[in-house]
């Protein structure tokens, strides 16, 4: 409906209305045609007159009439297009674009024949600035008459900046031509601003621990004032370490490498030194998430007597990918001797001195599964296995009825390492039983949340298949994880020095593989305690970690140990540290949680372990370059006719242009914005009149008449 300063307009035009049937109008025309002709053809005079008479009448019987409609204008809607996009919290953007989209609206609403509706565009969906995407989407309701044009409000910023003029700006006129309207940008700034931004070109996803990684970066100075000497510092933090700092060139893109040390989640802050004079630093900074991961495991499995439990262990570690085999099995001791040649027992003799000598360091996991010794390795090599694992390195052993007796290698310099000793009298126990888990094992990573485990802190509950035979060790230590008949120990994990020790006291875990009783776990467990034994941090028993998500900082603390630490230290990127009280949420895992809205790389520490974490951004596109700038924007104002101005810093009093009203000519100029006129209305009613009244035809007629009668008596 039209608004309170419509105007009422008249337009008139041209209609007939036959007074009597087109058949007849035709034929008395074609009389009058074949009179004038036959009239000419015999030279007689006033014939002209005669037909002008005809014609006259002709016109006269065709009804023409003059309609006139009476209708109101319709008042214009112009865009205004608001930008609030995150690159707009930089100093008082946004305080400046409220408050100029609050002025306009204010001139707009003591304009006649205007109307202004205001459009807010948020952004922050990882698509950047959309501007053209919202002006298009409210102008979509807007009949095409009546849209006068768009303001944009910004700071220069968009990322779906079309080629042309967007369609809503180009409508179609009744005539089929184009219009073109105005497309107006006010800047929330004093000018062109410069800005220094880091980009990350190429990360890998992950690196081998030991090695370097290669990272691609590049420095780019935006806007009139660049780095003089063209270059800048780059400094990059990976955990705590001390930082690395490199000289590079800006505009060019520069590689750099770093050492991997440590498995896991690597968390590389890089930091570009500030350009003087520029906008922000928010992104003068990156991280890149690199995940350390060691080169293929090498796993040496020795077997004694052939065994159902040899195909499971070659089950496990052949699917693994990572993990380079090397697999002896025992067939006979050497008391067993018959005479048979050696080369008729074996495809290959036993390399124990290459094994267990020269090669014995290069192996990450050694398992021993139903090995019994009897004389097979000399005491120097179990010492070396002894020394091995002190040194740092993985044992595994499967013990069964070969763990009694004379050979056994609890006997032997390995059983100084071993967590368990079991005796011989009353060693074995044969029943039927199920393994469960100990209140240690709930709480240890290699053995919580085990499936068909239970909740119980006994294990009672477990779900899982019986086994039949198991040892009982008359002393331990390290972590008992599991127990077995009559609550005796059944998986027993220590540490020994730099290196670590894991004992199963049952050769029947198999069981579970088969579906004895309903099966059990087996893969997942043996997997837990191989990676364990290697060392995977994910299977530590006292873990600190920190992730963010929606600008919220998550610490979780796991710990193995019946209670762990009270608080943990958190360290803003910018430096400041405060302590966050830790609450438990589930059996060993405690949590604490904070705003962290700074970008870069946060640190918890509760004592004796650190993590960090960094914000993923939103929308890296929004803040890819932070500058307020009319480059981008002003070539599409001038190819409508719009103008460009800067709104200034002060958010009180922007630096406005006057909005005029629509009217016809120019559309912008010094201190003034405006919108065409484009005669937009409504009708309210029609009025027709005779074109020709009767007494008008009949003079006329009559006079030319006359006029033909007197020619011809001349």
């Amino acid at each position: 409906m039209p608004g309170p300063h419509a105007l009422r307009l008249d337009f008139t035009a041209i209609d007939y209305a036959p007074l009597v049937p087109a058949a007849v109008l035709y034929g008395l025309a074609a009389l009058v045609v074949l009179a004038g002709v036959a009239g000419l053809a015999r030279r007689a005079r006033g014939t002209l007159w005669r037909v002008a008479a005809g014609a006259v009448l002709l016109l006269w019987l065709a009804g023409p009439e003059r309609i006139r409609d009476v209708g109101q204008s319709l008042p214009e809607t112009a865009l205004l297009v608001v930008d609030q996009t995150p690159s707009m919290a930089i100093g008082q953007r946004a305080a400046v674009a409220r408050r100029a989209a609050e002025l306009i609206q204010a001139q707009a609403a003591r304009l006649p024949g205007l109307s202004v509706r205001m459009v807010t565009v948020r952004g922050g969906r990882h698509d950047g600035t959309r501007l053209f995407a919202a002006l298009d989407e409210a102008a979509a309701d807007i009949p095409p008459a009546r849209l006068a044009g768009a303001i944009l409000v910004t700071d220069g910023q968009d990322h779906d900046l079309p080629s042309v003029p967007p369609e809503r700006l180009r409508p179609a006129g009744a005539d089929g031509r184009r219009a073109v309207l105005p497309l107006h940008v006010l800047l929330t700034g004093q000018g062109e601003e410069t800005d220094r931004r880091l980009r990350i070109l190429q990360a890998p996803p992950y690196a081998i621990v030991g090695q370097t990684a290669t990272l691609r970066v590049e420095v780019d100075d935006l806007g009139p004032h660049p780095a003089a000497d063209g270059r800048a510092d780059l400094t990059l933090t990976q955990g705590g370490e001390a930082p690395l700092h490199e000289r590079i060139r800006t505009g060019t893109p520069q590689e750099i490498t770093l050492p991997i040390t440590r498995p896991g989640p690597l968390l590389v802050g890089l930091t570009a030194s500030a350009l003087p004079g520029e906008v922000s630093t928010a992104n003068n900074q990156d991280v890149v998430r690199i995940n350390g991961v060691r080169d293929r495991l090498r796993v040496l499995l020795v077997s004694g007597t052939p065994n159902q439990g040899e195909r499971v262990w070659r089950r496990l570690l052949k699917a693994d990918p990572s993990v380079d085999l090397v697999h002896f099995t025992i067939l006979r001791p050497p008391d067993k001797d018959d005479g048979t040649p050696l080369s008729d027992l074996a495809l290959i003799a036993f390399p124990v001195r290459e094994l267990f000598q020269q090669k014995i360091g290069q192996f990450d996991l050694i398992i021993l599964d139903g090995f019994e010794n009897r004389a097979i390795l000399p005491r120097t090599y179990l010492e070396n296995i002894a020394d091995y694992v002190r040194g740092g390195g993985g044992l595994l052993l499967i013990g069964g009825p070969e763990f009694l007796g004379p050979g056994s290698l609890q006997d032997t310099p390995v059983g100084d390492i071993l967590p368990a000793h079991v005796p011989e009298a009353g060693g074995m126990v044969e029943q039927r039983f199920r393994p469960a888990l100990t209140p240690a094992g709930h709480r240890h990573p290699v053995t919580a949340d085990l499936p068909g485990a239970g909740s119980a802190p006994d294990g009672h509950d477990a779900q899982w298949g019986p086994w039949y035979r198991a040892l009982k060790a008359d002393t331990t230590r390290g972590t008992v994880l599991m127990d077995g008949p009559d609550h005796t120990p059944l998986l027993v994990l220590d540490r020994v020095e730099r290196g670590r020790v894991a004992l199963l006291l049952s050769d029947q875990i198999w069981l579970w593989s088969h579906g004895e009783g309903g099966g059990g776990p087996q893969s997942d467990l043996l997997r837990r305690v191989s990676h364990w034994l290697m060392k995977e941090p994910e299977l530590e028993e006292e873990q600190l970690s920190a992730a963010i998500a929606d600008g919220r900082l998550v610490v979780t603390h796991r710990t193995a140990a019946a209670t762990g630490p009270r608080d943990v230290a958190i360290t803003a990127p910018d430096g400041t540290t405060r302590r966050v009280a830790l609450h438990p949420v589930a059996t060993g895992v405690s949590e604490a949680e904070l705003p962290a809205a700074q970008p870069g790389i946060w640190t918890a520490d509760d004592g004796t372990h650190r993590a960090f974490a960094a914000p993923v951004s939103a929308d890296p596109l929004e803040f890819s370059d932070l500058r307020a700038t009319a480059a981008l924007l002003s070539p599409q104002a001038a190819r409508t006719g719009g103008g460009v101005s800067w709104l200034g810093a002060d958010a009180a009093h922007p630096a406005l242009p006057v909005l005029h009203a629509p009217a016809a000519g120019a559309v912008s100029g010094p201190g003034w914005i405006g919108f065409p006129q484009r005669d937009a209305r409504l009708v309210t009613g029609r009025t027709a009149r005779p074109l020709l009244p009767g007494w008008v035809v009949a003079v006329l007629a009559g006079g030319l008449l006359l006029l033909g009668w007197w020619r011809e008596g001349r």
